[in-house]
């Protein structure tokens, strides 16, 4: 069956989740500081009015790296903020009577977060620091056939949000489904902050296929509770020639398509051709 113009709900959406990655990337600066630094991340270190002594310095397989002056270094499971202390610590003893340390991460290599489905660009993410899904999802980008919905596959049940907004349960122990028209409407409950080894994974819309005398035939994504009616819209509404009172759907009954007459406001089911007939002149 030929597919005509798919134009999901979500391709607003996305725009809707671009307007709030500025909000939630805030919220990721602000915990800059609480990230917990892994092997292979490179840091930018800044010791103030020592030039010769600032610069990236990238944390080796054992977990540490060298600083001039100092040495060894640990830096694998301490945050920003506690590699900082340590740092100044260690040039205060013997070096510099007030040394001025700055840390921040460079490039995110020890963590990263895999998306998979339905989008543009699946594969692996560095994880920064209180990456979300929002953000995930706006750097993969959405297909056209993505459904408006997202799966977090992870492990340990309960997850932090984004912002500091709650902690919404998980849907079991591995597992969350996010509504992304939650997140379209503003509710940054649900943008869950991602974590170390977590698979994004998009499915496909489900779709109702519509044709005959329709303005624009071809296959459009089920919306919960969407009736016949809806369906006809989405396909630029009926023509002039439609005969709306002989509707009829195909549908698979228990392993065998059968056709069924139906009305303007029974809901429509996954992978339904409505057929709209010509009227009789």
């Amino acid at each position: 069956m030929c597919r005509g113009r798919f134009r999901p709900w979500f391709a607003g959406a996305l725009s809707a989740v671009l307007l709030l990655l500025p909000a939630a990337s805030g919220a990721a600066s602000r915990s800059a500081q609480d990230y917990v630094i892994g092997v292979r991340d490179i840091l930018e270190i800044n010791l103030f009015s020592q030039p010769d002594l600032s610069g990236q310095y990238a944390v080796e397989t054992d977990g540490a790296f060298s600083f001039p002056l100092i040495g060894r270094v640990v830096a694998a499971g301490r945050t920003v903020g506690e590699l900082e202390e340590a740092l100044r610590a260690r040039l205060l003893d013997g070096y510099f009577r007030n040394p001025r340390v700055t840390v921040a991460v460079a490039e995110y290599r020890s963590q990263r977060v895999f998306v998979v489905g339905e989008v543009r660009s699946p594969g692996a993410y560095p994880l920064a620091a209180e990456t979300s899904l929002i953000e995930i999802l706006a750097l993969a980008g959405l297909t056209p056939e993505a459904a408006g919905a997202a799966v977090v596959v992870r492990s340990g049940g309960r997850m932090p949000v984004a912002g500091g907004a709650g902690t919404p349960p998980a849907d079991n122990a591995d597992t969350v489904r996010v509504n992304l028209r939650d997140l379209e409407g503003g509710d940054l409950s649900r943008n869950v902050v991602l974590r170390d080894g977590d698979t994004v994974f998009v499915p496909r819309a489900e779709v109702v296929y519509v044709f005959g005398e329709v303005r624009e035939p071809g296959s459009y994504p089920i919306q919960e509770g969407m009736t016949v009616l809806q369906a006809l819209s989405l396909a630029g509404g009926s023509t002039e020639f439609a005969a709306l009172n002989r509707l009829t759907v195909m549908r698979v009954v228990d392993g065998e398509q059968v056709e069924i007459r139906v009305r303007l406001d029974e809901p429509v089911r996954r992978d339904d051709t409505i057929r709209v007939p010509v009227k009789f002149f």
